[in-house]
């Protein structure tokens, strides 16, 4: 199973559908029927039918996982090599602040190692390295936190767009003119 934006099961999700796999497999030497088996399993008979075919043509080898779909388009080692331009900073690379975006990333990439992601693609590659979105630790020094207070408490309520309140009589549905 893909999805769109390069994206596909995990390694953990992988063994985990292996292992349905092979439990379908523990039943059709029982003599289950698809469907007990699909409803058992929590999967489409239409899927069942295929592990079948494949089980009664090959064996349990043939309903193991084949790994990943494809190759990742940045291997380990020039992974590797991003960390360390990331740990550079983006200063380093011309930008004008220390701030790594995900479009900066992508730049980065392409000048690097001449290769194209979509920015969903990268965030899936950094997320999969342990890479997370970060947060500043502290607060701006020149932060008022009292006038942050009264301007949430006065102000916000007044710029808030008004909730539509839901009564007894209300509807949306368009109710036909009384003759």
């Amino acid at each position: 199973m893909r999805y769109p934006q390069g994206g596909g099961l995990t390694p953990e999700r992988q063994v985990f559908r292996e292992r349905i796999r092979m439990e379908a497999a523990e039943r059709f030497v029982a003599g289950a029927s698809n469907a007990e088996v699909a409803m058992d399993l929590r999967v489409s008979v239409r899927s069942v039918q295929r592990w079948r075919r494949a089980w009664k043509d090959v064996g349990t080898e043939g309903l193991r996982s084949a790994g990943p779909v494809s190759k990742p388009k940045l291997s380990d080692r020039l992974f590797a090599v991003l960390e360390v331009e990331l740990a550079k900073g983006a200063a380093a690379h011309g930008w004008p602040d220390q701030t790594w975006t995900l479009a900066r990333i992508k730049t980065l990439i392409g000048r690097r190692f001449h290769k194209s992601f979509t920015l969903s693609g990268i965030s899936l590659m950094l997320r999969r390295h342990g890479w997370s979105h970060q947060v500043p630790a502290k607060r701006a020094v020149e932060r008022d936190e009292a006038a942050v207070a009264g301007w949430v408490k006065e102000t916000w309520p007044s710029a808030e767009a008004p909730r539509r309140r839901s009564t007894p009589t209300s509807s949306s549905r368009t109710r036909p003119a009384s003759r």
